[in-house]
């Protein structure tokens, strides 16, 4: 109904020409209508064919191709993800084989230094082992000489306590043979 109203109201404004130039409108009058819509048909249609041949397919062009670049992207970086992923597992593979590598050469190592410590162990122990039995000789070896030594000093100490105490000097021989029995008797006590 508001559109039936709306249609008669304009009819009417034709027919009067309250819309006419003396109302300091001139594209509202009738007459000029005709080449008004050959304008407007004209501007438009040149915008029209503008648009679709020209700009509208630039613009297509360039979403399509933002469109491939992003599929290319996309593709690009699932291809390097599953390449990563590869990576990364060879990488672990390789960390593991450097692992049992590491565990091997130090159980390798570690029985090897063992082995070098247990035959320089061994060498220095029979090292000390003849030094001893060396030390012993020698201690040994003393002991014995200095039996005569002792023997000598003691024939000396006694004439001399002997020579102070009665004021006689004894017959050598004698004193010799009394120290000589002595130390034999206490011999075994320090051999």
């Amino acid at each position: 109904m508001n559109r039936y109203f709306g249609f008669t109201l304009a009819l009417l404004a034709i027919q009067n020409d309250l819309f006419a130039a003396e109302a300091g409108m001139p594209q509202l009058d009738p007459k000029y209508w005709a080449s008004q819509a050959f304008w407007l048909i004209l501007v438009f249609s040149i915008l029209y064919i503008s648009l679709a041949k020209f700009y509208l397919p630039k613009i297509k062009n360039n979403l399509d191709n933002r469109e491939n670049k992003i599929k290319d992207d996309l593709e690009d970086a699932n291809k390097f993800k599953e390449l990563s992923e590869t990576k990364i597992k060879e990488y672990e593979k390789i960390i593991e084989e450097a692992k049992k590598q590491v565990i091997k050469i130090h159980i390798e190592s570690k029985n090897r230094l063992d082995k070098d410590i247990q035959t320089k162990k061994e060498s220095i122990e029979k090292e000390i082992e003849k030094e001893i039995i060396n030390a012993q000789k020698e201690i040994s070896d003393l002991k014995k000489n200095s039996i005569s030594d002792i023997q000598k000093i003691s024939e000396n100490i006694a004439s001399n306590i002997i020579e102070t105490i009665s004021g006689d000097k004894l017959n050598e021989s004698s004193l010799k043979a009394v120290i000589e029995d002595m130390s034999k008797k206490n011999l075994g006590k320090y051999l």
